[in-house]
């Protein structure tokens, strides 16, 4: 392996904004905050959706209403008869 060409990997700390679960690894991406947890600093990194929240891995299905947008859509961009 090559020296001096692969990134630096830092201990960090994904957090799930949603359900506060956390996920340890490494990283080469690091966080403004960190915290030391069980004697190791971590860089702390929220996250909006991680796989503790994400419909796919949860099995929780979301309603979204559409019908209001379609039509919204429609009278916003349709073409105007003269």
């Amino acid at each position: 392996m090559k020296k001096g060409i692969h990134p630096e990997l830092y201990p960090v700390c994904y957090e799930d904004v949603s359900t506060g679960k956390r996920f340890f690894s490494v990283s080469a991406a690091k966080g403004r905050n960190r915290e030391l947890i069980d004697g190791v600093e971590y860089y702390v990194i929220p996250r909006d959706v991680t796989a503790d929240s994400h419909p796919a891995f949860t099995g929780v299905k979301r309603f979204v209403d559409t019908a209001g947008r379609v039509e919204k859509f429609e009278k916003r961009f349709s073409r105007r008869r003269q």
